[in-house]
């Protein structure tokens, strides 16, 4: 007997629950969907004996497919995610293994271990919260390779030849198109340490027959990056153009340093559109992926530098950094190398390593503590401004300052909310074949603000904020009586 998946099923109870699979339950609405991930943290799976953290992450794992081959070695855990991919009606899964062996991870004398409870499946999201809401209401559910709500493919009785260099190699064609994610389950009541190399490649088949190795809601994104790389491109031409011409004699060390950014955010964003571009053609990078992590790396070390650097005026306000501000530096840039480490590391291995919650924790602890930090240069540029306004009697330079820094903190603040909590939640919320409107209203969002940022602090002789006039100090004198700029 054969799945759909075309798998052949050896196991009896296999075989029995296989053929009495009741139909598929109709989709949860979006308002379940909703209350079962907020009930998620909660809930016990009994269909996995394992911790449901780890499950829950392929709700917001994001869909990747490059062609990977990936080791297993003495690992008893339950249940592993190996990868993610949205389908069309065309799609394929193909799986070698070779090198398998598993014996019981508790003592020599334990019995020989069910190669039956051994086995991959496929699930999709909307699946995952059924078969966890199911589990739930019966406790004593059998193993998820037995679950209605799962595609099952093979199991290792299928290995040809068998443990301890046991072997497989199989495509399975998929033909409903939706999300789904790979797993490896480990059913065995007394968990065996399964050893093994996992060779998997994911892909839609094109109108002409090709592969098409991204994932149907990423498949613009290469298209994307081309876009804003040219976009940076232009900026960069008009912004060399303001600073190193028109305005040559009005330009600071922090325009220059403004210009190295733009530099390396075209570069990162022409490294990205190749990196996907080979991916999508034929599921490997071709090296593109290393100047990609580079040029990410130092995108993210030039950006938080010139925000800290602009928000302590360094370079058009004063030619120094005071003690305090040379901190916030001291804590940024190693924390972005750390978390430009946690980022590779996410984006080279995936959920089937054992500390990929941890690296994930770590990103995004460390991407929140930078955030902060940013911000209080700003805030404190503020309130020395403030406290310099009511002694120097230069009121209008110092109103329009310090209207110029409160702008700013709301921008970045505006910036910073978006790029990190608006753009996870389209991630969460959009259907899969829209994953690609994330990176668009990102990059979007990431482009107006450096738009802003440069046209507020641009090279200019005669700049708004820094002019002085005689009624304008007047006015600006009853000003900050009235306002105390408060943040």
């Amino acid at each position: 007997m054969t799945t759909r998946a075309g798998a052949v099923v050896h196991h009896p109870l296999i075989r029995r629950r296989l053929l009495h699979r009741p139909r598929d339950p109709q989709p949860s609405t979006p308002s379940e969907r909703i209350i079962f991930v907020a009930m998620a943290g909660s809930l016990r799976l009994p269909l996995f004996p394992f911790h449901f953290l780890l499950l829950l992450l392929a709700l917001i794992y994001p869909s990747k497919a490059e062609i990977k081959t990936l080791e297993i070695s003495s690992d008893s855990r339950q249940i592993i995610l190996f990868e993610k991919f949205g389908f069309n009606h065309r799609g394929t899964v193909s799986i070698s293994l070779s090198g398998v062996s598993f014996s019981s991870s508790s003592s020599a004398a334990a019995p020989a271990v069910d190669a039956s409870l051994l086995g991959f499946f496929l699930i999709s999201d909307e699946r995952l919260i059924q078969a966890a809401y199911e589990s739930q209401q019966n406790p004593n559910s059998d193993c998820v390779l037995m679950s209605p709500y799962v595609r099952f493919l093979f199991n290792f009785i299928d290995l040809s030849p068998p443990p301890p260099a046991g072997a497989y190699n199989s495509s399975f064609n998929v033909t409903q198109p939706d999300e789904y994610s790979l797993y490896f389950a480990n059913c065995a009541s007394d968990a065996a340490a399964v050893s093994m190399s996992v060779h998997t490649e994911m892909y839609n088949a094109r109108s002409d027959g090709s592969p098409d190795y991204l994932s149907v809601g990423q498949s613009p994104v290469p298209s994307l990056y081309t876009f804003f790389a040219v976009a940076y491109a232009v900026f960069l031409g008009v912004w060399i153009y303001l600073t190193l011409f028109q305005n040559r004699l009005s330009a600071h060390r922090i325009h220059h340093l403004m210009s190295g950014l733009l530099l390396t955010k075209a570069l990162y964003l022409v490294f990205a559109a190749e990196d996907q571009h080979y991916i999508r053609k034929t599921g490997t990078p071709h090296g593109w992926d290393v100047p990609f992590y580079l040029f990410q790396f130092l995108k993210g070390v030039l950006l938080f530098t010139v925000i800290v650097l602009i928000g302590t005026g360094w370079s058009f306000l004063k030619p120094f950094l005071q003690e305090r501000e040379k901190k916030v530096l001291m804590i940024v840039i190693p924390l972005q190398i750390i978390a430009n480490i946690a980022s590779v590391v996410i984006g080279e291995t995936g959920p089937f390593i054992k500390d990929w919650v941890t690296w994930n924790q770590v990103f995004l602890l460390i991407d929140i503590i930078c955030c902060c930090a940013v911000l209080f240069p700003i805030i404190w540029s503020i309130r020395s401004l403030r406290e310099t306004s009511k002694t120097d009697g230069k009121a209008a330079r110092n109103l329009k300052k310090l209207t110029l820094f409160r702008q700013f903190y709301i921008i970045v603040i505006g910036y910073l909310y978006f790029t990190r909590i608006v753009v996870y939640a389209l991630k969460t919320i959009a259907s899969y074949k829209y994953r690609w409107v994330s990176v668009a209203a990102e990059e979007t969002v990431s482009l107006l603000f450096y738009i802003f940022m440069f046209n507020m602090f641009r090279p200019a002789e005669r700049n708004q904020y820094f002019v002085l006039d005689e009624e304008e100090e007047e006015a600006a004198e009853l000003a900050l009586r009235e306002e105390e700029f408060e943040l």
